[in-house]
């Protein structure tokens, strides 16, 4: 009799204790192993959490905008592109303005034949004196002018393609450019204060007189 007490006491205790251990069942006896994870994603009562760490939607998020951040950053092929053909076109119309400066312009001649037109009207009216400096000298002198002007703007326009890293053949081009601009701009001074030649002169008449008979 104390013998069946004495293991009913026994039973009753084994199930008391398997009652309070934590993931232990009363058939096998063995713990049951915690979830890493919840049906939602969230983490299990009993595993780290790594706050600093993104979570779903917010890691796809920053990804996201590292991308589109890489992207603005990176120059556009079509800028650099559209800036090669800017910087080549500036180098030809430097190389065609310091040409130009050096063979004349049409603008040249049309204001140096102005300034004869003008210098002849003087002469009929009175008004001036020197005909040779009217009709010669001021024209000479304005078509240097027209052509000094155009040779400095084809000296800056080189020099704008010049001060940026640009392909080999521009700066070919943009060097020519410059120095038929700085070539242009010695010969048009040259002309202004004629130093290659100087300005005629009348002779003087001379004082004798036609013999008798």
């Amino acid at each position: 009799m104390d013998t069946t007490k004495t293991e009913a006491r026994t039973d009753d205790t084994k199930a008391a204790e398997a009652a309070e251990a934590p993931g232990t069942t009363e058939a096998t006896g063995t713990s049951e192993a915690p979830e890493a994870k919840k049906a939602d994603g969230e983490p299990a009562a009993g595993a780290a959490v790594d706050e600093d760490a993104p979570r779903g939607a917010d890691a796809a998020d920053e990804d996201g905008e590292g991308t589109e951040d890489a992207e603005a950053d990176a120059p556009p092929a079509t800028a650099a592109a559209a800036g090669s053909v800017a910087s080549g076109a500036g180098a030809v119309v430097a190389a065609g303005l310091g040409l130009a400066s050096l063979t004349g312009t049409w603008m040249g001649t049309v204001l140096a034949e102005r300034q004869t037109l003008l210098g002849q009207i003087k002469l009929q009216t009175g008004k001036a004196t020197d005909q040779i400096g009217t009709v010669y000298g001021a024209p000479w002198h304005t078509h240097a002018l027209v052509n000094g002007l155009i040779a400095l703007l084809a000296v800056v326009v080189a020099g704008l393609v010049l001060t940026r890293t640009r392909p080999v053949w521009v700066r070919a081009v943009a060097w020519g450019g410059l120095a038929l601009g700085v070539l242009g701009i010695i010969v048009s001074a040259g002309m202004y204060f004629d130093l290659f030649a100087s300005m005629p002169t009348l002779p003087k008449s001379g004082g004798a007189g036609t013999p008798g008979s």
